[in-house]
């Protein structure tokens, strides 16, 4: 028996309104919440949001977490 080698997948996400460090912290937390999401990068500065995932992600469950964040998915 032999292990699957499961590969995952890393999606570029541009976010509108993070400023500092509690808004990467809410678009943070907010997308990492999301089923199969294994980390979750964001700068404020370039508004550069980086998600490593199991499989691809629903862009409007995405999109509605950044929202839950308080911010736009562009």
């Amino acid at each position: 028996m032999s292990a699957e080698t499961q590969t995952e997948l890393t999606t570029a996400y541009q976010v509108k309104g993070m400023t500092c460090g509690h808004c990467e912290g809410a678009v943070t937390g907010e997308i990492s919440a999301l089923p199969g999401v294994s980390s979750v990068t964001a700068v404020a500065a370039t508004g550069a949001v980086t998600v490593v995932s199991v499989a691809p992600l629903d862009v409007e469950a995405v999109r509605a977490a950044v929202d839950e964040a308080g911010y736009e998915l562009v």
